[in-house]
């Protein structure tokens, strides 16, 4: 139970104010929309990006067994902010 709880807490924590949760806000914001509507959508759209993570996390232990994961993920993760940081000088 421990696990699952941070498990969790850590998605939750990474979810708060990104993009995702931004766009969510706007579409909720149009009167045209029903909010029950857009949490269900934004939902199902969130638990199937969880879902081709957790498959694509369990091929990639398949096969990168001996590349230590989090060490590639930081990497990508330092790569991103790097972009996102020229991206910003060359505007």
């Amino acid at each position: 139970m421990k696990g699952l709880l941070v498990i969790f807490a850590t998605v939750f924590l990474a979810e708060l104010g990104d993009k995702t949760q931004l766009a969510t806000i706007l579409f909720a914001s149009d009167g045209a929309r029903s909010p029950w509507g857009v949490f269900a959508a934004a939902a199902l759209a969130l638990v199937a990006a969880t879902g081709l993570a957790v498959l694509l996390g369990v091929a990639a232990e398949r096969y990168l067994a001996t590349i230590p994961l989090k060490l590639v993920a930081g990497l990508g993760f330092i790569a991103i902010g790097l972009l996102s940081v020229a991206e910003h000088f060359r505007a």
